[in-house]
């Protein structure tokens, strides 16, 4: 997994557990992404030195205005491509999900807007 492909997935961890929890701690992301707490601690240092994040220490992530619109583009990104794959491709939502995962981060805003546009 590339550093930009890491960033993007805590990014949208951290907001997808934000919109289902109201708060996202360290532990959660941990778990969500099956990664060790030590790996997210020092993810979460990376993502707030370059003001992607604000954490006080031992208190809840919160994205700063950059982080959350990195993390809403993934975030609606995955949405699509899976609700490409699923209705499209006739795959199970199960196999999209995990493929739109991988395909999230390496799509180009072109794609993105035909994918839009088929499926409008």
């Amino acid at each position: 997994m590339s550093q930009s492909e890491s960033k993007e997935m805590y990014l949208e961890t951290i907001y997808i557990l934000q919109q289902e929890e109201n708060h996202a701690h360290s532990v959660d992301v941990a778990k969500r992404l099956n990664v060790s707490k030590p790996s997210v601690t020092k993810a979460m240092n990376n993502l707030r030195k370059i003001g992607l994040i604000d954490q006080e220490k031992y208190g809840p992530i919160t994205l700063t205005e950059e982080g959350l619109a990195i993390a809403k583009r993934v975030y609606d990104n995955h949405q699509l491509i899976t609700k490409f794959i699923i209705s499209s491709l006739k795959l199970s939502p199960e196999q999209a999900e995990k493929d739109a995962c991988k395909i999230e981060h390496v799509i180009s805003a072109d794609m993105v807007d035909a994918i839009k546009n088929y499926l409008a």
